[in-house]
């Protein structure tokens, strides 16, 4: 599961996104790079309206529409993944400066595991050379259950958000 990311990454972040919006002659609001930093300093995967309350939570003065908008354009700019765990809501991560990953989610209580196999990389690659094919990217989700049936039954019933299972 992430960290919250280094002062310096959030710098270089912020800077790779200023130059995002410049070249989209695209506003460079303070609330977008509120955002931005918000979700730099978050750990593991959040969903949009974890970010509005946080933010809200603290003081900061920014509009749910503005979240939304801002998730679609660090998005866009590669900042931010999209993942959908088998529901109809999208959860967000990070992407800058952070390993490529997969996840295994529990269909009962939702909780997700990260993972990281190098064979995963070897196969992309097999498969670059086989179907002579440009791979700029994957994502493998994994379903089951919890073999931990009380721990399960215990998220399940404390209505949960996707976490890491590190945080269960």
């Amino acid at each position: 599961m992430a960290h919250p990311a280094h002062e310096d990454t959030i710098e270089l972040v912020k800077e790779i996104f200023r130059t995002y919006l410049k070249e989209r002659n695209q506003r460079q609001t303070p609330e977008r790079f509120m955002v931005l930093e918000e979700i730099y300093r978050s750990e593991g995967h959040f969903d949009a309206d974890d970010i509005f309350f946080n933010m809200k939570n603290t003081g900061t003065r920014v509009s749910r529409a503005t979240v939304y908008n801002t998730l679609d354009l660090l998005i866009e700019c590669g900042l931010v993944q999209r993942q959908q765990f088998g529901k109809n809501q999208y959860y967000y991560e990070r992407s800058y400066a952070y390993q490529q990953h997969d996840h295994m989610i529990c269909k009962k209580c939702g909780v997700v595991i990260e993972f990281c196999d190098p064979r995963i990389l070897e196969i992309q690659n097999l498969m670059e050379q086989i179907y002579d094919f440009n791979i700029e990217g994957h994502s493998l989700h994994l379903f089951g259950t919890c073999n931990n049936v009380e721990e399960c039954e215990r998220r399940q019933k404390a209505g949960d958000k996707i976490k890491s299972l590190s945080d269960a």
